[in-house]
Parts: structure tokens; C-alpha cells; sequence
């Protein structure tokens, strides 16, 4: 395993989300549930391609990511 197999999972993720049929995903929570969706998919075709649980924590890290992004999640405070 190599960050460049991780770095084309997120290039195939990102590009398979976009891909999905029906309607485009306009509101932040539906870009976000095809990118779930889509990881799922994902983990269940490759996780034996990787180190046990690497891909898992790389795809749950990811989305977090993405919810942070799509202003789903506030960015936790510090002082909290």
C-alpha cells in the first residue's frame, strides 16, 4: 500500500459522485450523501486491497473532511 493508492481512491470517490445518476446534487447534504454512498461502495470492493483498516479510517477521515467543507459540522472550538 502507498498514499498514491489512497490519493486514487479519493480521485475515483470524488469522480464516481459526480457520475451518479438522477438529479445533480445541489444542496450541500445531498453532495454529501452521494459521496457517503459512494465510499461505501468503495470500502466494500477494496478494503482487501489495503492494510486492515486503513482504507476504512481514510474514507470515515475523508468525509468528515467533506462535511467540514460543505458547512454540514462546525469546525470544533478549541476552547471547548
Amino acid at each position: 500500500m502507498t498514499t498514491r493508492n489512497l490519493a486514487d481512491v479519493r480521485a475515483r470517490l470524488e469522480e464516481a459522485a459526480a457520475r451518479q445518476p438522477g438529479e445533480t446534487a445541489t444542496s450541500p447534504q445531498a453532495q454529501f450523501d452521494r459521496l457517503e454512498e459512494v465510499s461505501i461502495q468503495v470500502l466494500d470492493s477494496e478494503f482487501t486491497d489495503f492494510t486492515p483498516g486503513v482504507l476504512e479510517e481514510y474514507l470515515q477521515t475523508y468525509l468528515y473532511l467533506r462535511q467540514l467543507e460543505l458547512g454540514l459540522i462546525k469546525f470544533p472550538d478549541p476552547r471547548e
